[in-house]
């Protein structure tokens, strides 16, 4: 499952990711790195970019970069 998968208030970790060069280095620097966990916030009105949730940041990103994280989901009760 890649995060681009994920729905709306939905909790993933981070698996991996297929990133290279300046976007890899660019999604490291924002925290989304392997055991991150995120929440799928919205997707805007046509479908790119997303919003989603790391720790108590929001961040948006495009559907091709999402593309190639690896996400596993989780429940809420997993993480505590």
């Amino acid at each position: 499952m890649t995060l681009n998968d994920t729905l709306p208030n939905q909790t993933v970790v981070v698996h991996r990711h297929h990133a290279t060069g300046m976007v890899r280095q660019r999604l490291m620097d924002l925290g989304i790195m392997p055991k991150a966990v995120i929440t799928m916030v919205r997707s805007a009105p046509l479908g790119d970019p997303i919003e989603i949730r790391i720790d108590n940041s929001h961040v948006s990103l495009r559907r091709a970069e999402a593309a190639g994280i690896e996400v596993t989901q989780i429940t809420l009760a997993e993480i505590r």
